[in-house]
């Protein structure tokens, strides 16, 4: 049961990950565009269903109500899912915000890198997944072998004692 819940919850976080490389591209694009870091991430909140782009909407709801800035909800919630790459976009998009600092090319260098370390890690399981049918690919292909075979040695070995008794 813990197990199971630890592979759910890791499956969850790649998943978020996998969204977050959506919303970094789409962050990166809305401020090159012209608009403001606010909404550049509503923007890029509201791109995308499913479960990641709806925690994301209510973090930056929640901070929007709170009086707080949305990075702060954004890496409220990196904190809360355990992932780290959300707080990142959010100390990113905080120098954006605070200090006018212009983070264009590094949220882009961030979405490729989460990209290449999700596929990375997609390709991991995979060959992890492969591996471990080996094993029982081989045991049934011997099992077939000998459901083929035994008929084969039956035959020969009785053969051989039908010719030594007979030869008598």
């Amino acid at each position: 049961s813990n197990l199971t819940t630890k592979g759910e919850a890791e499956q969850r976080r790649q998943a978020f990950a996998h969204a977050l490389s959506c919303v970094l591209d789409i962050v990166a694009v809305s401020l090159a565009a012209g608009k403001g870091v606010e909404g550049a991430l509503e923007a890029a909140a509201e791109a995308g269903d499913g479960w990641a782009f709806g925690e994301m909407r209510r973090a930056l709801l929640e901070a929007r109500l709170a009086g707080e800035t949305p990075w702060s909800g954004l890496a409220r919630l990196g904190s809360e899912l355990g992932v780290n790459e959300l707080n990142e976009l959010a100390a990113s998009t905080s120098l954006a915000g605070d200090e006018g600092a212009k983070v264009k090319q590094s949220l882009l260098a961030k979405g490729r890198s989460l990209r290449a370390r999700t596929m990375t890690d997609m390709q991991a399981a995979a060959e992890s997944s492969t591996e471990r049918m080996a094993l029982p690919i081989v045991m049934l292909m011997v099992g077939f072998l000998m459901f083929i075979g035994y008929p084969a040695v039956s035959s020969v070995l009785t053969g051989f004692s039908g010719t030594t008794t007979g030869g008598q």
